[in-house]
C-alpha cells in the first residue's frame, strides 16, 4: 500500500507539473507551500512559488501626462493621465505640444514648465505602448509574455512589472522617484506573496537599470547580508539583448537623432533625445578601462575622498579601438584661420565663390573610451551647441555618480543564475561619425545657400560619414554613409572597402556583437557547447562540445557547423567555474534586438529552463537539448507533404468548431502527459 501510494503520489505530481508550469515570468506551485529558505537548497524550488520582474528597455514604458497643457491650434489638450508616450495622434496633430510633456531640462532633469509627463505602473505600462486596433500591434512589447503566461495557467500576481521614467540618469531614477527602493521593496514583497524567489527578466537599458540596482543595494545592506539577501530574493537572472559595453546606436541618436519610428524629424529627436539624462547610458566604453570602487567612498569623510579615478589598462593604449571593430567616431573638423571659429558673416561673404571648396579639414579619430572620458564631447565644443549638455550630464550622472560610473564594463553579478541571451548575425551598423566644413555651414545656412562639399581626404572612414544638410541645429548633420559588421565582416553602404578588427559574427542589428558577447567573460575555462536548430527537431543536428577550454576576457567560437537556411541556438553552458552558480550564454542566429523578447522560440526555452529547474528528478544543471518538440497546440502543424499532422508521435488531427484550416486542427495529444518529462 505504501508503495501504491508513493507511486500515486508521483503521478499526481507529474500531473501538476504539466498544467501548472513555470514559465519565465510567471510561478508555480508544485506540491505544498514552503517558505523560502537559504537553507532548503537549489533542488527544493520544485516546492516554492517563484514570481518573475520584468525591466523593460528603453522608450518601452508608457508615459502620460500629470498636468493639463493647452494645445493652441488643436483640439486634443493634455489632461492628467493622459498617454504621452506613446500617442501617435498627438504626435502627428501637435508634435510641439507632445513636445513639452516629452522634453526634461537637460542641465537638472526637471520637467518642462508647461508639462510634466511621469511613467505609467503595472503591466499595462508595458505591454502595448499606443493600445488601438492598428497601432496596438506595432506599439506591442510584452504582451506575447502574458499570452504564454496565461496559456500556462501562471497566476496574475506571479507578474510584476517594474516599469520606470527611461528619460532619466541611475541617479535622478532614486532622487526624484525612489525607484531603487521602491524596487527592493518589489523582491521582498514578491518574496512574502509568492512564497519564493524572483525570476529577473531585464532587456536592452533594463539590464542597465538592473546593475546599478545591484550596486545601490551593496550601500542599502550590510556587507554580511548582502549575498543572503540576494540568494533569497533571485533566483536567476536572464540579461536579453544587454548592450554590456554599450551600443553605437546612442552615438547616432545623439548627433543625428533617432525617430523611433515616429513621423518626426531626426533633427527634433536629437533636439529630444539630447535633453535625457538617459541619453549617454549606453554609450560606448572601453573594455580595458574601469573606475574606482565608489563603495569605499561612503567610509570616509566628507573632504576626505576624491573623485574616483577613472583609469586604464596598458593594452588600451597598445592596441586600436578599445576592443570594438573599428573607431567609434571619425570626424572631419573645418581648418579656420585665425583665432575665430565663427568669422562673421560678411567677412566669409566677402572671401566666398560659388565654387570656393572647404579648406582640408583636421580629421580626428575617437575610440570607444575616448568618447565615454568626454574627450569626443570637448574636441566638438566649438561647433556643437549639444555638446556642452551632454558634458555636464556626462559628468554629473556618469562619472561622478555616488553609486556606479556605469561607463564601464560589467563583471558578472553575484546571482545563483545568470543566463545572457543575445542575437547574432544580423547586419549591425558599426558608427562613426564625420562632417565636413561644419562651421562654415553654420554661417552659410543663415543665408540659406547649398554648400558645394568635396572630399579631399581620398579615403573613407569606418562608420556613418556626416555631411552638412543646409538646415540650421539641430538639422545640421546628414549621414552619407553607413558601416556595418555583418557575420564577422565590415560592410559599407556605399560599397567601399572597409578596414578594422571585427568579431566572428555580427551583432543583433542595434547592438554590436563584441558589446553583446561580453558576458562570455563571465563563463569559467572549461564551458560545454551545445548548438541546436531553433525549430522542433528530433536532435540528429545537435552537436555538443564538452569541457571546451576559455581564455579569460577571449571570445569563444565553437568548431562546428552550419546547415544553410537553418537558425540555430548556441548555448555556451559553465556550472563549474564558480560553486553554487550557474553561468550560461544564449546566441540566436538572426533574432533581433527589438523584437527578441516577442520570440517563440526564446519563450519556449526560458520555459523549458525553469520547468527544468524545478522539477524534483532533473539530474542535470542544464536542461537537455536533445530533442524539442511542440510545447502547445500552436506547435503542432500539417504536414502537406505526408497528408498529416507533423509530429504524430504528440499531435493529432482534432477538429474544433471554428478551425479554418488543417494546422488549426492539429492539436495535442489527450495522452501526453509526460511530454515534458523528455527535458530532464
Amino acid at each position: 500500500m505504501a508503495v501504491e501510494g508513493g507511486a500515486q503520489r508521483l503521478r499526481t505530481r507529474r500531473l501538476s507539473l504539466l498544467l501548472v508550469p513555470v514559465f519565465l515570468v510567471g510561478s508555480v506551485v508544485l506540491g505544498e507551500d514552503h517558505s523560502s529558505s537559504s537553507g532548503g537548497g537549489e533542488r527544493d524550488l520544485y516546492a516554492s512559488k517563484l514570481s518573475g520582474i520584468i525591466i523593460p528597455g528603453f522608450a518601452s514604458t508608457q508615459l502620460r501626462a500629470w498636468s493639463v497643457l493647452d494645445c493652441p491650434y488643436s483640439p486634443l489638450d493634455f489632461n492628467p493621465l493622459d498617454p504621452v508616450w506613446l500617442d501617435t495622434t498627438r504626435v502627428l496633430s501637435a508634435v510641439n505640444c507632445w513636445l513639452k510633456c516629452m522634453l526634461l531640462d537637460p542641465y537638472n532633469q526637471t520637467d518642462h514648465p508647461e508639462c510634466k509627463s511621469r511613467p505609467d505602473s503595472g503591466l499595462s505600462a508595458i505591454t502595448e505602448l499606443d493600445p488601438g486596433y492598428i497601432t496596438g500591434p506595432l506599439s506591442s512589447v510584452w504582451k506575447e509574455w502574458l499570452k504564454w503566461c496565461i496559456e500556462f495557467g501562471i497566476e496574475a500576481n506571479a507578474i510584476i512589472a517594474v516599469p520606470y521614467d527611461w528619460r532619466l540618469s541611475a541617479s535622478k531614477l532614486e532622487e526624484r522617484d525612489l525607484y531603487f527602493h521602491k524596487l527592493k521593496l518589489t523582491f521582498e514583497t514578491a518574496l512574502k506573496l509568492r512564497g519564493g524567489p524572483s525570476l529577473v527578466f531585464a532587456h536592452s537599458m533594463g539590464n542597465n537599470v538592473f546593475r546599478y540596482f545591484l550596486e545601490w543595494l551593496k550601500l542599502e545592506i550590510a556587507p554580511k547580508r548582502y549575498i543572503q539577501w540576494l540568494d533569497e530574493h533571485i533566483h536567476a537572472y536572464f540579461a536579453v539583448g544587454a548592450p554590456l559595453l554599450g551600443s553605437t546606436e546612442s552615438v547616432k541618436a545623439t548627433l543625428f537623432g533617432f525617430t523611433f519610428g515616429l513621423p518626426v524629424a531626426e533633427g527634433t529627436a536629437r533636439l529630444m533625445y539630447n535633453s535625457f539624462g538617459s541619453s549617454l547610458w549606453m554609450m560606448p566604453f572601453s573594455k580595458y578601462c574601469k573606475a574606482d570602487n565608489v563603495y569605499w567612498k561612503h567610509f570616509f569623510e566628507e573632504g576626505e575622498y576624491r573623485r574616483h579615478a577613472y583609469h586604464c589598462d596598458e593594452i588600451e593604449f597598445q592596441t586600436n579601438y578599445s576592443g570594438w571593430p573599428t573607431e567609434i567616431i571619425n570626424i572631419e573638423l573645418p581648418s579656420i584661420q585665425g583665432s575665430d571659429a565663427y568669422p562673421s558673416i560678411s567677412d566669409v561673404a566677402q572671401d566666398m565663390t560659388s565654387s570656393m571648396e572647404c579648406g582640408r579639414p583636421i580629421q580626428l579619430s575617437f575610440s570607444a573610451r575616448e568618447v565615454s572620458d568626454g574627450t569626443f564631447f570637448k574636441a566638438i565644443e566649438d561647433y556643437d551647441p549639444d555638446s556642452k549638455r551632454l558634458l555636464h550630464q556626462l559628468q554629473k550622472y556618469y562619472q561622478d555618480d555616488p553609486v556606479l560610473n556605469p561607463l564601464t564594463p560589467w563583471e558578472r553579478p553575484p546571482l545563483k543564475n545568470v543566463f545572457c541571451i543575445y542575437g547574432i548575425d544580423l547586419k549591425t551598423e558599426i558608427h562613426t561619425d564625420r562632417t565636413y566644413c561644419f562651421s562654415l555651414f553654420l554661417i552659410l545656412s543663415q543665408f540659406d545657400q547649398t554648400v558645394s562639399v568635396v572630399d579631399r581626404s581620398g579615403t573613407k572612414l569606418v562608420g556613418y560619414y556626416f555631411a552638412p544638410s543646409g538646415k540650421p541645429y539641430p538639422d545640421n548633420w546628414i549621414i552619407t554613409d553607413v558601416i556595418y559588421e555583418l557575420e564577422g565582416a565590415l560592410l559599407s553602404r556605399s560599397g567601399n572597402s572597409v578596414s578594422g578588427n571585427p568579431g566572428a559574427v555580427s551583432g543583433d542589428g542595434t547592438v554590436s556583437y563584441n558589446s553583446l558577447s561580453w558576458c562570455k567573460t563571465w563563463l569559467g575555462s572549461k564551458v560545454n557547447i551545445t548548438r541546436a536548430p531553433q525549430s522542433e527537431h528530433d536532435g540528429s543536428d545537435v552537436q555538443i562540445s564538452l569541457n571546451v577550454e576559455h581564455h579569460q576576457d577571449e571570445d569563444i567560437v565553437p568548431n562546428m557547423t552550419r546547415t544553410p537556411r537553418v537558425k540555430y541556438i548556441t548555448y555556451y553552458e559553465d556550472s563549474e567555474s564558480i560553486p553554487g552558480r550557474r553561468t550560461a550564454v544564449w546566441e540566436l542566429d538572426k533574432a533581433n534586438h527589438r523584437n527578441l523578447v516577442r520570440s517563440q522560440v526564446l519563450m519556449r526555452e526560458l520555459w523549458l529552463q525553469m520547468w527544468h529547474d524545478i522539477h524534483p528528478d532533473a539530474k542535470s544543471k542544464f536542461v537537455t537539448k536533445a530533442r524539442r518538440g511542440p510545447l502547445r497546440h500552436a506547435d503542432c502543424y500539417w504536414d502537406y507533404g505526408k497528408a498529416r499532422c507533423a509530429w504524430p508521435e504528440y499531435c493529432e488531427y482534432r477538429y474544433a468548431f471554428g478551425d479554418v484550416h488543417l494546422g488549426q486542427s492539429c492539436r495535442l495529444k489527450n495522452s501526453s502527459t509526460d511530454l515534458l518529462l523528455h527535458y530532464l
